[in-house]
């Protein structure tokens, strides 16, 4: 199985839970990711029971864990619950999950994970100043990383654009719902990237989501100044910038 200096990352949603440990040097996974449905409800001790079943899938690893959440974390506490269950409002998920799976355990948002990903490995690798990771998908994630330094809870989906949350317009679910075309949809997101850019200068805009992967249809009808790149990691993202803030913090 994988070496214990691995750390390992968790992530956590409305419909799956996957993990694998990571190989830090690559930004991949060192060995076989393993996936388990998400309990229903998802409260937290049923989560944090499915998370020590996965855990103990690799027994030969003791390493530090990181998870992710799709809510608000603030210092280990979850602040707002998407898709799981309003238990975690209030939760010290990082002792919880410390104490159930005696190791210690980092909680972050699920965005902020993805964009600490491809800030390091993926398609943001190198770039100084400031990055902005979006995911296009049921709403609109956000990470935002400066110099390789992640400033948590963005939560940039629901800026006003418009006089609308940006993400019941902008956001894939809103493109589908509404049966926009790629030009149709890609013009909201000019207004929506627009904004950022006035906001906050990014050096680059980073666009992932299960959507990212049709890029070659519509990101060129993004009409916007500061260079718009697909991420890369995809799927990875969540695990690996987990078990990379895990690293880092502990």
């Amino acid at each position: 199985m994988c070496r214990m200096e691995h750390p390992f990352g968790i992530d956590f949603g409305g419909t799956g839970i996957k993990g694998a440990p990571v190989d830090l040097s690559v930004g991949d996974f060192a060995d076989e990711r393993v996936r388990f449905a998400t309990p229903q409800p998802a409260t937290p001790d049923a989560v944090a029971d499915v998370l020590a079943e996965l855990v103990a899938a690799f027994p030969r690893s003791r390493s530090a864990v990181g998870v992710t959440v799709p809510g608000v974390v603030r210092r280990g506490v979850v602040g707002s619950a998407a898709n799981i269950d309003d238990a975690w409002i209030g939760t010290d998920a990082d002792a919880l999950l410390t104490e159930r799976l005696d190791r210690p355990v980092h909680v972050v948002n699920d965005a902020d994970a993805a964009g600490v990903a491809e800030a390091a490995y993926g398609a943001a690798r190198g770039v100084t100043g400031l990055v902005i990771v979006t995911t296009l998908g049921t709403g609109i994630g956000s990470a935002m990383v400066h110099d390789g330094v992640l400033v948590p809870n963005s939560e940039l989906g629901h800026l006003e654009v418009d006089g609308h949350d940006a993400e019941t317009r902008a956001s894939n679910v809103a493109r589908k719902r509404e049966d926009l075309s790629w030009e149709e949809w890609a013009e909201r997101l000019t207004r929506y990237y627009r904004t950022l850019e006035m906001l906050f200068s990014p050096e680059v805009l980073v666009v992932g989501g299960g959507v990212s992967k049709d890029a070659d249809e519509w990101l060129h009808l993004v009409d916007v100044a500061t260079p718009l790149v697909p991420a890369t990691l995809r799927n990875r993202a969540g695990v690996v910038g987990a078990a990379l803030l895990a690293h880092r913090l502990t």
